[in-house]
């Protein structure tokens, strides 16, 4: 067997670095992930891009940036997008091939783009957009009710965050003194691993009972809020069972999570604002019910002064009304005894001529009976007189019915009588009720 021909080792890199160097002259744009960033003592950056579909790798690279261009490609990537260069950003950079005989090929990357990772962070927030509407999930926490009155609230943020104190403050020192319960359910607010650090707090709130959950984080830089459009942690607030409100951000931010939630405002403090009012929406109602009431009650009480008023002339007509009837018959009654006793009278003249002497002392005795009958008859008339009654210290009263009262059966504690004087009349309201039971020796029972 002959003797077969080779090349060494490095000999045969050396043909294929001069081959790359022949294949790649220039520099290229590529686009990849980072996959690992790794800065040295030295100054020198050494990291790993990929490629990936479907969740799998599909191609990597090693890649440097040298000491001498690291500071100004960070600073100029950090200035543009808010964001510090790390693992997991996809990034379009200039890169030079090289090849080593010990490090096989390496990628040099000298420049970077930092529009491009803005826009492509924009594209998969349109992306995140569509399918959450598509799916359904915008309008789900639309359709929760937030109570009237909400007095337990879930608050995830960060411990430390300006943003939280701010809310805390507003809403807890309220002028109104309003009391709310306010639990703090801690969770990164920036970074990759925010979305699960918040999702985690809303598994935890929803093991308890709250009436609305809030999600608070000051403003910042448009990366640093950039969690907040993550699509996993959208589906989880807008299917959570318990109303979420969002405060994150400035103004000109609106993120996926805001989109999703149950209402969003601008600010903690503005978010503080939001429950207040709800307690003065509440506080005006009760006004309004309060005056309400006092008015009601204001013209019952009126109605039943009249009623009052109207009862006491009822019993004052229905008094002199039966007291000018009595008159009307006690007069009556005299003029037909008075005419009987003169009738009497003629005849007994009449026969007096024919009978005078014998029936003188008959006559006589006649009148006398007829005077003492006449006299007794008008003395009992004249002591069923009302008013002869009333002039002797006795009264005429009167129940609630406005009819003369004969027994205390018809008389209750709290009712109010009638009582008739010989000068008048008053009203008044029974204390208590003594019956016949009563010890005859007890006279003091005022």
């Amino acid at each position: 067997m002959g003797e077969r021909e080779y090349i060494d080792l490095l000999e045969l890199q050396a043909r294929i670095k001069e081959s790359v160097a022949d294949a790649f002259p220039g520099r290229y744009w590529v686009k990849a992930e980072i996959a690992s960033w790794s800065p040295k003592a030295n100054g020198h950056c050494y990291l790993s891009l990929v490629q990936t579909r479907g969740g799998k790798s599909v191609a990597e690279s090693r890649a440097m940036i040298w000491k001498w261009h690291l500071p100004q490609l960070t600073a100029y990537f950090e200035d543009t997008t808010g964001q510090k260069l790390q693992a997991g950003i996809t990034v379009l950079v200039r890169v030079q091939v090289a090849f080593s005989e010990l490090y096989g090929i390496s990628l040099y990357i000298d420049d970077i783009d930092a529009a491009f990772t803005l826009g492509e962070q924009a594209l998969e927030r349109k992306r995140n957009i569509e399918r959450l509407e598509k799916d359904g999930y915008m309008d789900m926490q639309k359709e929760l009710a937030l109570p009237d009155l909400p007095y337990r609230l879930a608050v995830i943020t960060s411990k430390t965050a300006a943003g939280y104190q701010d809310f805390r403050n507003h809403l807890l020192d309220n002028p109104q003194g309003y009391a709310f319960r306010l639990d703090l359910f801690e969770a990164l607010m920036q970074g990759e691993q925010a979305p699960v650090s918040i999702m985690e707090a809303l598994e935890d709130i929803g093991q308890k009972d709250y009436d609305a959950v809030l999600i608070l984080r000051g403003g910042g830089s448009e990366l640093d809020l950039q969690c907040f459009d993550d699509f996993e942690l959208a589906i989880a607030i807008a299917t959570f069972p318990v109303p979420v409100i969002t405060a994150i951000g400035h103004d000109k931010d609106v993120h996926i999570a805001d989109m999703v939630a149950h209402a969003s405002v601008k600010t903690p403090t503005a978010l503080a604002d939001l429950f207040l009012e709800a307690y003065q929406a509440q506080d005006a109602i009760l006004d309004r019910l309060q005056g309400r009431i006092a008015a009601g009650l204001q013209r019952v009480v009126s109605r039943e002064e009249l009623r009052v008023k109207s009862a006491d002339a009822d019993i004052r007509n229905a008094i002199r009304r039966r007291v000018s009837a009595m008159e009307v018959l006690l007069q009556r009654s005299v003029g037909r005894i008075t005419k009987g006793f003169l009738q009497k009278y003629n005849d007994v003249a009449k026969e007096r001529d024919v009978v005078a002497h014998r029936l003188r002392f008959a006559t006589l005795a006649r009148v006398g009976e007829g005077v003492s009958a006449l006299a007794l008859m008008e003395s009992r008339i004249k002591s069923t007189d009302p008013r002869t009654i009333l002039s002797m210290g006795y009264v005429l009263v009167t129940g609630k019915d406005n009819k003369v009262l004969k027994t205390v059966g018809r008389v209750a504690v709290g009712d109010r009588i009638g009582v008739r004087f010989q000068d008048g009349s008053i009203l008044a309201k029974v204390d208590e009720v003594f019956d016949e039971r009563l010890d005859n020796n007890i006279t003091q029972i005022a």
